[in-house]
């Protein structure tokens, strides 16, 4: 009985290779989106505590060098609420690419998974009919060598 052998294994061993490497690149992704969204809620946060602040602070006397230091503050905690959005956007981007680079590697060693199933059922059928042959020859010389009775 031969022994089974897939000619596309090389490259189905790259394929299986490139596929590990985009889902490890997409759960880094993943990784990085969450980051990015917990800092963009921790800076929302800020901004409403700040908001807050103000509000409770023009309940007492006005006094212009705490406004001026809270109004800078509250531009700073602005300005940094809108660079992590812009981190978010751009780590959802990441996230679809990487999503679809991984797609494209599962699909492209599913392609070469399937013809190897394909090979080796070609090779089991070939097998058995190979065995059935040498089974019919055993029992033909067997019914041959049977003395008649008459």
């Amino acid at each position: 009985m031969k022994r089974f052998r897939f000619s596309l294994r090389p490259v189905a061993v790259l394929r299986a290779h490139r596929e590990l490497q985009t889902r490890e690149a997409f759960g880094v992704a993943v990784g990085a989106l969450a980051a990015a969204e917990r800092a963009l809620a921790a800076t929302v946060a800020r901004l409403r505590e700040l908001e807050a602040m103000g509000v409770a602070s023009r309940r007492d006397r006005f006094r212009a060098g705490e406004a001026t230091a809270f109004q800078h503050a509250y531009q700073r905690a602005c300005a940094n609420a809108a660079e992590t959005e812009q981190r978010v956007v751009a780590a959802r981007a990441e996230l679809q690419r990487r999503r679809a680079e991984y797609l494209e590697a599962y699909r492209q060693m599913k392609v070469v998974t399937r013809l190897e199933e394909k090979a080796r059922g070609a090779h089991r059928r070939e097998i058995a009919r190979l065995e059935q042959l040498e089974l019919d020859e055993i029992a033909s010389l067997r019914a041959g060598r049977l003395p008649v009775l008459a």
